[in-house]
């Protein structure tokens, strides 16, 4: 029998499923609308039937096939308690009981699980990724927000109530920028992809750069990648924009490091594409706000999970790391 598991990433406008083996290879993946009205009930019923869909694709393939769970990543999800609380970007409100509603419509599956989707990268990378083998390792998710996963001694830290590694919600600057969540000074609202962008705008005023690739763009359609683009090509801000998140980034990470010790943290997300301009300055900038017993012992690294399936081989991975508890 081939054993796989089903992934599902639950994102504000559309819900990824797929089918993915033990060697996180994905045989069949396809995505349904995150609702914006309803309830959770009618929504979970109908990502139940698009989960058949897949499953019946995999199997007329190969009709050996032994599905394992379900890993599911969404937003302000607890492990512990296999619900969505609380989520800003979804139409639920309150808390959502995801695990038991699932479970009405696979009662024939054990293993359905739930975290959030940082951790589900982070147990992605451990079962799939470059942190295979690892016990200790951390990975920071850079996107639409910054997001976290700890991993000590082999294990994902959860924390008493299910919410623990919200590095993104670490204050680096206090009654700095206001950052998605409300609060002030976070290190999500300078080393997002819309913190970067911000960034830029600041830069682009202090210095007056009416001369920068950068000048002629309005704040709703600048990105990262055009940041990016502008970099390679000289730009002054740009690069500097580079230069200010990697250093942000790097002060954080130290923090993280002098919290858990870990041997290694990985990166994901869309900056990571910039390279050695990004990479460079949190290097430096890490290894500048260590304690001297840490210097030189943490890699920093790139994501391996690929970034077009990470989100559901994520989500698969948290069946296997069920099973392997």
């Amino acid at each position: 029998m081939k054993k796989v598991s089903v992934g599902v990433d639950i994102g504000g406008t559309n819900t990824a499923i797929g089918i993915v083996d033990e060697s996180g290879k994905v045989l069949a993946k396809d995505s349904i609308p995150t609702p914006d009205k309803g309830s959770a009930k009618e929504y979970v019923a109908k990502l139940a039937k698009a989960i058949h869909i897949q499953i019946n694709h995999v199997k007329g393939v190969n009709d050996q096939i032994e599905i394992l769970g379900i890993g599911v990543g969404a937003p302000n999800a607890n492990y512990y308690r296999g619900t969505i609380e609380h989520a800003p970007n979804l139409v639920f409100k309150g808390i959502i009981p995801f695990v038991d509603l699932l479970k009405e419509e696979f009662p024939e599956l054990e293993n359905i699980v739930l975290t959030n989707d940082a951790n589900a990268a982070t147990i992605g990378e451990m079962v799939y990724g470059g942190a295979k083998g690892m016990k200790n390792f951390v990975m920071y998710t850079l996107g639409t927000g910054v997001g976290s996963g700890l991993v000590v001694n082999g294990e994902l830290v959860y924390g008493a109530d299910g919410f623990a590694g919200e590095c993104g919600h670490a204050t680096l600057i206090p009654n700095g920028r206001v950052c998605g969540c409300g609060a002030k000074g976070h290190l999500e609202a300078y080393t997002s992809a819309p913190g970067m962008k911000r960034t830029a705008f600041e830069l682009l005023a202090h210095y007056n750069a009416t001369d920068s690739l950068l000048a002629d763009k309005s704040f709703k359609e600048l990105n990262s990648k055009m940041i990016y683009d502008a970099a390679k090509a000289g730009d002054k801000v740009a690069s500097e924009v580079f230069e200010q998140t990697g250093a942000y980034l790097g002060q954080a990470i130290a923090d993280t490091v002098h919290h858990t010790s870990p041997e290694a943290v990985f990166l994901f997300g869309g900056p990571t594409a910039a390279g050695d301009l990004i990479f460079n300055p949190i290097i430096e900038n890490l290894e500048k706000h260590l304690l001297p017993i840490f210097k030189g012992k943490v890699k920093v690294l790139k994501s391996s999970l690929d970034s077009g399936d990470a989100a559901i081989v994520g989500a698969s991975a948290l069946v296997y790391g069920e099973l392997n508890k």
